[in-house]
């Protein structure tokens, strides 16, 4: 059964730093593409970034990559996990954060691939406030 869990989110003050993780069961992220999402109170759901597991080839969503540095997203084969690292993080990056696995990709968008996402995680909350 293929398992992904998030883990890492919780509350930091504005400018403080988060390491999230996806840590996948069932199956190996060497031939998927892993995203990870977030959504706000509100909100829509939307792409943050993705990384292709054969490469560790990585995307950000347009407005991320504008901003260099302040989201990183890595993998580890070996622990078969996704980290998705955040920095200098605002009030505006409270949401809850999901990462999702899938192998098939139908295009681009707003600088992240279509993927279609096979696998979900049930999220980690990440709240940024003082």
């Amino acid at each position: 059964q293929l398992q992904l869990v998030e883990s890492g989110g919780g509350l930091v003050q504005p400018g403080g730093s988060l390491r999230l993780s996806c840590a996948a069961s069932g199956f190996t992220l060497d031939s998927y593409y892993i995203g990870w999402f977030r959504q706000a109170p509100g909100l829509e759901r939307e792409g943050v970034s993705c990384i292709r597991g054969e490469d560790g080839h990585t995307y950000y969503a347009s407005s991320v990559k504008a901003e260099k540095g302040r989201f990183t997203i890595s993998i580890d084969n070996a622990k078969n996990t996704v980290y998705l690292q955040m920095n200098s993080l605002r009030p505006e990056d409270t949401a809850d954060y999901y990462c999702a696995a899938g192998r098939r990709v139908r295009g681009t968008m707003g600088g992240l691939p279509i993927v279609e996402y096979d696998s979900w995680g049930q999220g980690t909350q990440v709240t940024v406030s003082s």
